[in-house]
């Protein structure tokens, strides 16, 4: 690894990671009694504004297909989606929202308020604006060879092949 890592670059990922860590913890408290998880909502806010396929809602909340499908059998059980094949591909799912579905959502929206802090000193705009850019900068694959915390013009140093990145469930919800 190199030396000449960005501090700031550095500080920032953590506290990331501590801030993510932290509201997920929170989120879980808020949602349990609604039976729901983190990965259930992600998922029916991916299908708040229309019907997908599964491989559309994946890639739309960044999450494996595979890892979505659990969680969308998990749903489609408790009612809150519905599940049929596609005309045009029998391998495919049309993925839509219920009004169970709907209302659990909304439900959890509500519940979730509390997993977040209540200070006015806390710029919404910026926070949202700034962690937006950091999320695009982010591939939508793992990417095997990048070190974590070095600034871009540093990642020279790459990961043997087959070894993970370090990052688990960084781009897919637990189950």
């Amino acid at each position: 690894m190199t030396s000449n890592l960005d501090p700031d670059a550095r500080t920032s990922y953590r506290l990331i990671t501590v801030a993510a860590r932290l509201v997920q913890r929170r989120q879980d408290d808020a949602l349990a009694h609604l039976g729901l998880t983190r990965a259930a909502v992600i998922a029916l806010e991916g299908l708040a504004g229309g019907p997908l396929n599964q491989e559309q809602l994946a890639e739309a909340i960044r999450v494996q297909s595979q890892t979505l499908g659990r969680v969308l059998i998990r749903l489609e059980g408790a009612g809150h989606i519905t599940r049929t094949r596609q005309s045009t591909d029998r391998r495919q799912f049309k993925v839509e929202l219920t009004e169970s579905g709907a209302a659990v959502l909304e439900a959890a929206r509500r519940a979730e308020i509390n997993a977040y802090p209540d200070d006015p000193s806390i710029d919404w705009k910026i926070l949202s604006r700034e962690l937006a850019k950091f999320v695009s900068a982010l591939p939508a694959h793992r990417d095997q060879g990048v070190v974590p915390f070095a600034a871009p013009e540093h990642r020279t140093v790459r990961r043997p092949p087959g070894r993970g990145s370090g990052l688990r469930g960084v781009d897919q919800p637990r189950l």
